[in-house]
């Protein structure tokens, strides 16, 4: 047809137009352009690996706090752990592998890396309270990671988001919250054991507990000055005046060495997977794991304008990545991998694409070779501890979205955040506010509202208290 004829015909006109020539000049896209569609989303190299960076120095001290909840936290409480090295190296290759995999596969400038607050439940509640051998809690991070898989690519995922309400999801983030603060405050000697009262303050004339003080005020200034890279900052301020003080020792700590001693050990312990103990633990890894990086992806696509229309474009694939991440970690020797709400750092820079996650695992790779800095950290808790605290902090803020006004939200969404640290126990914080929300949504009349599947969870957590916990 003619029209057609004319539709591919360039109008003889555009050429006196000002800036024609530039534009019919201009290159096309590159491949990388292309494959992560920084025009698309007004983006960069450039601007992807300053973002990428940026995560990276904002969660770099997952690489000390990880060892030092899972290799020397344990040791120090006198149980059977890991090897340091080893727990490091697999936290910087289970973290590099998730960011590369959200990077190049799913295409979101979202980093991965070891959950805090999951390898607090892996190291205090399944292994040093449960007495369950470290070996045995990595298979169970393993099966919880495939089980996160076959949910992540079915269309179950949306059937067990929509059956938790909104407001326990937040509270179980924010009670991990104080939970992860609580460990801070005990490790840096702030907060102390008493015969009378539980706990107390504690001494503060001690050099660890005035280092754990100094790191925390440090911690607070850089963030509240804006620095993205503010808790790793921190860190290094904390250490360096340790040092000086003559407080910490500059020694590099026993056996911190890059290896792969943890490789392959998750396959060891299949024959006491299956226990009932070793079921909820898997289940309580699996809930935290799903419902963190659900909320995390919303959280930091959203704050880089990916959400469309109210949904998140290929979620399955960056639920999957997570799930790929934790079975890959627990494999290699770490506990359950999760998406970071600190990649809202990098997004805060510009970032906006898949470049973003992979410039960031880039920098897990190269820090590996850092190794003595990330082993003189992990083994002084004062170093870590203002970590966590601050780490709490963040994660805490989810208390500002709770309809407290509701009693039968702010019920059991209290119960969760307040028996998490008061009980030194995720999954008993959990099992708790999924007991009490059936019972006061029935008691308000609306147990309609209740889906089927919190009724299943009800009796599930009634099962627990009954015959799991000690």
């Amino acid at each position: 047809m003619a029209t057609d004829a004319t539709d591919d015909t360039a109008n003889p006109d555009d050429a006196a137009r000002p800036g024609a020539a530039q534009q019919q000049d201009a290159p096309p896209p590159g491949r990388l352009d292309r494959y992560f569609g920084m025009t698309e989303n007004r983006t960069n190299w450039k601007r992807e690996v300053l973002a990428g960076t940026t995560t990276f120095l904002a969660m770099a001290y997952i690489l000390a706090v990880n060892p030092g909840i899972l290799s020397f936290g344990l040791a120090e409480a006198g149980v059977d752990a890991p090897n340091p090295g080893a727990v490091f190296t697999a936290t910087a290759l289970a973290s590099a592998l998730g960011c590369l995999v959200m990077g190049l596969w799913a295409r979101y400038p979202i980093a991965t890396a070891p959950g805090m607050g999951l390898n607090a439940f892996f190291a205090f509640t399944v292994v040093l309270t449960l007495g369950i051998p470290w070996q045995t809690a990595l298979t169970g991070t393993l099966v919880s990671g495939v089980l996160f898989f076959v949910l992540a690519v079915t269309g179950a995922r949306e059937s067990i988001i929509n059956a938790i309400p909104a407001q326990l999801k937040l509270a179980v983030g924010a009670g991990i919250g104080l939970f992860i603060a609580f460990i801070g405050l005990k490790g840096g000697g702030i907060v102390v054991g008493s015969e009378s009262t539980l706990v107390t303050i504690g001494d503060f004339t001690d050099g660890t507990v005035l280092l754990t003080v100094f790191g925390l005020i440090a911690t607070a200034v850089f963030m509240v000055l804006g620095w993205k890279g503010g808790v790793f900052y921190g860190m290094l301020a904390t250490l360096v005046l340790g040092v000086l003080t003559g407080v910490i020792d500059f020694e590099l700590a026993e056996g911190f060495t890059p290896n792969l001693d943890s490789f392959g050990a998750a396959f060891t312990g299949f024959e006491d997977a299956f226990t009932v103990h070793m079921i909820a633990v898997i289940l309580t890894m699996l809930f935290v794991d799903f419902f963190d990086t659900a909320g995390t992806l919303f959280a930091v696509a959203g704050q880089a304008g990916l959400v469309k229309d109210g949904k998140l474009p290929r979620a399955g694939r960056a639920l999957a990545t997570d799930s790929i991440a934790t079975s890959a970690g627990a494999v290699l020797g770490t506990s359950t991998t999760t998406a970071y709400i600190e990649s809202t750092a990098g997004v805060s820079v510009g970032g906006r694409t898949g470049l973003t996650a992979v410039t960031t695992g880039f920098w897990f790779i190269v820090s590996l070779v850092a190794f003595p800095v990330f082993g003189l950290v992990a083994n002084n808790p004062a170093v870590t501890a203002p970590a966590l605290i601050v780490v709490g902090v963040l994660m805490a803020k989810a208390l500002g979205g709770i309809a407290w006004e509701r009693l039968e939200y702010a019920i059991p969404a209290f119960l969760i955040v307040a028996a998490m640290p008061l009980t030194y126990s995720i999954s008993n914080g959990i099992a708790l506010g999924l007991v009490f929300y059936p019972i006061v949504m029935t008691a308000s009349r609306r147990w309609r509202e209740v889906h089927p599947i919190a009724w299943v969870l009800m009796a599930a957590s009634i099962g627990y208290f009954l015959f799991l916990t000690e």
